[in-house]
């Protein structure tokens, strides 16, 4: 009952953001990409440094939320804080946020890989079932087997650098991000360890 209610919070709130959205115009938006978003991301979305998240086939919807959240609004500090984003963000209108995050989701997704033999089984375990001995869910149930996510309410995790996984699952726990609806990730973050997340978050590297 309690995984029904959180999963109807976030769907109501993803499309109230949706539903907001102008078509998008994707030589605008490759414009912002190449203006603003290059030097961290690169002019496609498929960022070489794992500090910074490929952005490349993400899906918009999930975009969009993001840098919202990174822009303070009616006085008030982002819901997502950091130093760099919040000042990009806050240069962009709503259409130039819709128009990019439409943009990186057009573009091919360049995949890092997986990098530790050690840890895949125990990764996929993860991934595939959680760990029902202390209400772990499986990462799949949300975004699917394939990790490709689900449209404008679970971004597509495959193929992201796994230090940038680990450390959004790491700063989850720590309450350090807390923009999740219904605080779902914080939630299931609290009940890994870090080994848990290097290794779920390295098996995600290598998913296609």
């Amino acid at each position: 009952m309690l995984k029904r209610s959180l999963l109807l919070s976030f769907f109501l709130a993803a499309g109230a953001v949706q539903a907001e959205q102008a078509a998008p115009d994707l030589e605008k938006g490759k414009l912002t990409a190449e203006g603003i978003c290059a030097g961290c991301h690169n002019p496609d979305g498929n960022s070489a440094l794992p500090a910074n998240p490929k952005l490349a086939g993400q899906i918009p919807e999930y975009l969009a939320k993001q840098l919202h959240e990174f822009q303070s609004a009616d006085g008030k500090p982002p819901v997502r804080v950091n130093a760099v984003m919040n000042g990009m963000a806050m240069a962009l209108t709503g259409d130039d946020i819709n128009n990019v995050a439409h943009y990186f989701g057009s573009q091919t997704l360049q995949p890092a890989v997986a990098k530790n033999g050690e840890t895949i089984e125990w990764g996929q375990k993860l991934w595939r079932a959680g760990d029902a001995s202390k209400g772990l869910p499986a990462c799949a149930a949300c975004h699917g087997p394939a990790g490709k996510g689900l449209p404008a309410q679970f971004p597509r995790l495959s193929g992201q650098f796994a230090e940038y996984t680990a450390a959004q699952l790491k700063a989850f726990r720590a309450g350090e991000r807390a923009n999740d609806p219904a605080k779902m990730m914080q939630t299931i973050a609290l009940k890994m360890t870090d080994k848990e997340i290097e290794a779920v978050s390295d098996f995600i590297a290598g998913l296609r």
